[in-house]
């Protein structure tokens, strides 16, 4: 009886709380229908012309990044290149790879995925073997790596797996969080909550690159069937 009685008084709570928060709802809405009924048509049209403004707006940003590359996972033939493409665009990621590493083939499918979905910032992939100059001005040791540039400024680093799980079954979303922690994409989910169960909280444990000077062209790879 006690049991019946304690999941009556249970039921009963959440179905005031859905009441109660479907009243708030339908109140919100008929405060904004009673503001568009005050409204004259002055009012009317200057809202419609904001609006307007803004997807006008909105249309011509797309179109600008798009111009620049943006929308697609492009592969720069040298470093010469890669200077001109970061001091155009705001945010931009850089693959760095090698041909011969597994990880850096998986890396490649989600970047695909995300490069079409985040059209505010622009996907680049280089060689490393066609870019010893700039891997070793960027510290660039373990591959495959990821650099994290804004305003034409390295801001981070995706260093192999680790931040993304430590496996190589991790989901694009797990990328596009990590992408989203640095503010390299616009991330629409929280970034206190990463999409896999083994990191708990956004901003700890990601590996940070060690200081250290290249010597010749020899990397270490991240993936253990390289």
């Amino acid at each position: 009886m006690e049991a019946d009685a304690s999941v009556d008084m249970f039921s009963k709570v959440l179905e005031d709380q859905l009441l109660q928060s479907a009243k708030l709802v339908e109140e919100h809405l008929d405060s904004e229908i009673q503001k568009l009924d005050q409204m004259d048509e002055d009012e009317l049209e200057h809202l419609k012309e904001k609006r307007l403004e803004a997807l006008r707006k909105a249309q011509q940003q797309k179109q600008e990044w798009l111009s620049k590359g943006h929308g697609e996972y492009r592969e720069i033939p040298s470093e010469r290149e890669f200077f001109q493409e970061v001091k155009e665009s705001k945010k931009v990621v850089c693959h760095f790879y090698r041909d011969s590493t597994l990880r850096c083939k998986i890396l490649d499918r989600h970047l695909v995925i995300l490069s079409k979905k985040h059209l505010e910032t622009k996907f680049l992939k280089l060689n490393v073997e066609k870019a010893p100059f700039l891997c070793e001005r960027l510290r660039i040791k373990v591959i495959p790596t990821l650099a994290l540039l804004k305003d034409g400024k390295t801001q981070d680093y995706v260093v192999g797996f680790t931040d993304l799980g430590n496996t190589d079954d991790f989901t694009t979303e797990t990328l596009e969080w990590r992408l989203g922690c640095s503010d390299i994409l616009n991330y629409s989910g929280n970034l206190m909550e990463p999409p896999f169960q083994s990191q708990k909280k956004c901003g700890t444990n990601f590996t940070k690159l060690e200081k250290k000077t290249i010597r010749g062209k020899k990397y270490d790879s991240d993936s253990d069937d390289d």
